[in-house]
């Protein structure tokens, strides 16, 4: 897997101080899209074991991880994303992951990661549906909380 770049201090990206990993690689090409120049997923550094190390040790003192991209879900980054969650949870147990996927939720549901993840705002970005919801570019995206992989409550 490669990424672009990761904020260590994100205010933005979900609930809490956050550190924020962009993946490279999206195949979903939406129309205006913010970050549509790391959708080759060749583009990008190489996410090693030593900058996973690095990441996670700021998290030691943040609310948890941001994973977007490009897309954590692109077939290609699956089994990255998912290694990294298990490490995350694996020290930071009482920390939550946030991640942006332009997959419908129904579509990824089986991922083995979507166990780890406490929320995911799914669905492709669209230009024509402006929205004012947090963490969401277009109306059509949901905010869905997650405990074990389910859904908690209505997804929004």
């Amino acid at each position: 897997m490669n990424y672009d770049r990761y904020y260590t201090c994100d205010l933005v990206n979900g609930e809490g101080v956050r550190v924020t990993l962009f993946v490279t690689g999206c195949q979903h090409a939406c129309l205006d899209c913010h970050n549509a120049s790391i959708w080759d997923r060749k583009t990008g550094r190489f996410f090693s074991d030593e900058v996973r190390e690095q990441l996670l040790s700021h998290c030691a003192t943040h609310d948890g991880l941001s994973l977007s991209g490009g897309d954590p879900l692109h077939p290609a980054n699956r089994e990255a994303v998912l290694d990294l969650c298990q490490a995350f949870k694996a020290r930071y147990p009482e920390k939550n992951i946030w991640l942006w996927t332009g997959y419908r939720y129904d579509e990824v549901a089986s991922w083995p990661g979507m166990r780890l993840v406490d929320v995911v705002i799914d669905g492709k970005y669209e230009r024509g549906q402006p929205t004012t919801l947090p963490w969401r570019g277009s109306a059509n995206q949901r905010l869905i909380r997650l405990k074990g992989g389910s859904p908690v409550s209505g997804i929004v």
